[in-house]
């Protein structure tokens, strides 16, 4: 399982979401059909962007809740101000991405930042 972790100031543009999943994908030699799903925090899951996005690439979208993101947050690899006061987790995008690809999950490196939206991918199972 690929997952795609979101994060993103309020009011980010599909199109920013997007550019960001693009970017961390092809920073690890990846296509976008080897995700599973977009995932994102729940103070998240209505932020417009996000969602079409989710659509534009027919993917799942999985709102992780905060406790899960509580449990993963020791293993996020990069740290916001933002996202910490926000959501209470170091990174919305490594942590939501981590808690959605499950317990045996792995980060393949540090989120990518393009303009207002963060990506993470995390691997777990066969594609780990």
């Amino acid at each position: 399982m690929m997952i795609a972790g979101i994060g993103c100031r309020k009011g980010a543009a599909h199109e920013d979401i997007l550019s960001a999943i693009e970017t961390a994908l092809e920073a690890h030699g990846l296509a976008v059909t080897a995700l599973s799903a977009l995932a994102t925090a729940n103070l998240k899951r209505d932020e417009p962007g996000i969602v079409a996005a989710a659509r534009r690439l027919d993917l799942p979208l999985l709102v992780v809740d905060d406790t899960a993101l509580a449990a993963v947050a020791s293993r996020t690899l990069s740290h916001s101000r933002a996202s910490q006061e926000a959501a209470n987790t170091p990174s919305v995008s490594e942590a939501s991405a981590l808690a959605a690809a499950g317990t045996d999950a792995a980060l393949l490196g540090p989120r990518t930042v393009v303009g207002p939206a963060t990506c993470a991918i995390a691997t777990s199972g066969a594609t780990a």
